[in-house]
């Protein structure tokens, strides 16, 4: 990895540890809940989300991310777009200003839906993150199926950002990767439509916000009685103004009882913690009942919950 991409995950790293010692809490010390991972869901099975294909491991959503996420034994997510001529490629952001190193002013102002596939099949989305990855080209999404066909330990969370529902679900029966694919959306309404249309496939919803937001959400998601969701992800950061009461943004009630709430539903429950990847952090949001992650750090997320799994089991585990 460059040195700025180090610099920048050593600041972060300091600001996590800062938070934490302010607030006093350790892994072992923080409240916990009644459920825990480890009596219901072997290491083996933990689920973990690796961010845009590897996370910062490598440059995000190419084949060799992808590969790597797969490689670490973690689920890669997807991001997907349209090009101008109809295929559905990998690719995160409206436009190609910060993934594509010396791109034209002209360039940097298009996205993915404003060319055709041939023409973006010769941008380079690797150098921008480093010269060890010059040379890396946006995926088409079929080619990333045809990676999983026969491989059912492979699997793969599909991000919509601009993508026809049909088109996709044809892509997925062709490639026979239906009970393969995650559909992740922050909107109801596709996951409805996704299930109609691939029931064998799981999907998640995640959700950012404050807590009052995502309350709200969450209110009326259970007035649909959760239709169609498998998974539910919260996005949590930590609370820098005032982590001596509560150590996240979101307070250790709310996620307990949201993942009272979501077990009894079927649900699991993922967080994402936001630009940490301190193992403390981990430790909590499992030690409150966290069932997966999602993180831009999947080697150290991996190693965390391992570690966590060693750790002697509670009493009240066992319920």
């Amino acid at each position: 990895m460059d040195p700025k991409s180090l610099a920048l995950i050593g600041g972060q790293l300091l600001i996590a540890g800062a938070c934490l010692s302010q607030t006093k809490v350790s892994a072992t010390a923080t409240a916990t809940s009644a459920w825990n991972v480890r009596a219901h869901i072997a290491v083996t099975n933990f689920l973990i989300q690796s961010h845009r294909g590897a996370g910062l491991l490598a440059p995000e959503n190419t084949i060799e991310s992808f590969e790597l996420g797969w490689k670490l034994g973690t689920v890669p997510e997807a991001d997907l777009r349209t090009t101008k001529d109809g295929v559905i490629v990998a690719f995160h952001d409206a436009n190609f200003k910060r993934v594509v190193k010396g791109a034209s002013p002209e360039l940097q102002k298009k996205g993915v839906a404003d060319i055709t596939f041939a023409e973006l099949s010769k941008l380079d989305v690797g150098a921008w993150q480093s010269e060890q990855f010059v040379g890396r080209r946006v995926s088409r999404i079929s080619d990333v199926f045809k990676l999983m066909t026969g491989k059912p330990e492979r699997r793969l969370y599909l991000d919509i950002k601009n993508v026809d529902f049909n088109q996709l679900a044809a892509e997925v029966r062709e490639r026979d990767v239906a009970r393969q694919v995650i559909l992740a959306s922050p909107k109801p309404e596709q996951i409805r439509e996704w299930k109609q249309l691939v029931p064998e496939s799981q999907t998640l919803h995640w959700m950012g916000g404050t807590q009052t937001e995502l309350a709200k959400r969450l209110g009326d998601l259970r007035a649909q009685k959760f239709e169609g969701i498998t998974q539910l992800q919260l996005h949590v950061r930590l609370n820098t103004n005032d982590p001596a009461v509560e150590p996240f943004n979101l307070s250790r009630d709310f996620i307990r009882s949201t993942g009272d709430e979501l077990r009894q539903r079927g649900i699991l429950l993922q967080t994402l913690p936001w630009g940490v990847y301190e193992p403390a952090v981990y430790w909590q949001l499992l030690d409150l009942g966290a069932m997966s992650f999602a993180t831009d750090y999947p080697d150290i997320t991996l190693k965390a919950v391992h570690d966590y799994y060693q750790q002697p089991r509670k009493q009240n585990e066992a319920r």
